[in-house]
């Protein structure tokens, strides 16, 4: 086999979108987690504090501003997806770079499959970077609102007066 014939297979097996796929991949989960970490690390300190300081309305919000966060996380991956497939002149434009990686890492795609022959790969790659991103923050989100709706009840209980030994016993 020349090396000719091997460049071809390998554009036709999509062997660089594979490489190029995994290796970004590898980044955004990284990048991912560590913002995760930090977000749910964050909230469940300050939630914590507040619900044992009896004050309802700021676990409420900082459970808000929490998921703000989480959502601000998924939109820089999409936008890191973009910046890489822009790099490789892959797609035209910056902003299609980062349409295209938004309608792929949400599964929506509501875009045409526009990447360049041998690099057809590289969508799937980044819809499973978003499927796998979005059941990650999805399984923080389920641990966050524990405290939240132990401050939403306790919250519930204060407005309904009822006595300050029985809203404490409510875990």
């Amino acid at each position: 086999m020349t090396i000719p014939n091997t460049l071809t297979l390998s554009s036709e097996l999509d062997l660089p979108a594979y490489l190029f796929g995994i290796t970004m991949l590898l980044i955004v989960m990284l990048v991912h987690g560590m913002a995760l970490l930090q977000i749910a690390k964050r909230y469940e300190v300050k939630s914590f504090l507040y619900l044992s300081e009896h004050k309802y309305s700021a676990v409420a919000l900082i459970f808000y501003v929490s998921v703000l966060c989480l959502f601000l996380t998924h939109i820089f991956e999409i936008i890191l997806w973009g910046i890489s497939l822009k790099a490789f002149n892959l797609l035209p434009s910056l902003s299609q770079s980062i349409l295209f990686s938004g309608s792929t890492y949400t599964a929506m795609g509501f875009m045409d499959d526009l990447l360049p022959g041998g690099w057809k790969m590289l969508a799937i790659i980044i819809a499973f970077s978003g499927m796998f991103a979005f059941a990650w923050t999805a399984s923080v989100m389920i641990s966050m609102t524990k405290n939240f709706r132990q401050a939403y009840t306790r919250l519930h209980m204060q407005k309904l007066k009822l006595p300050t030994e029985v809203i404490e016993r409510f875990k």
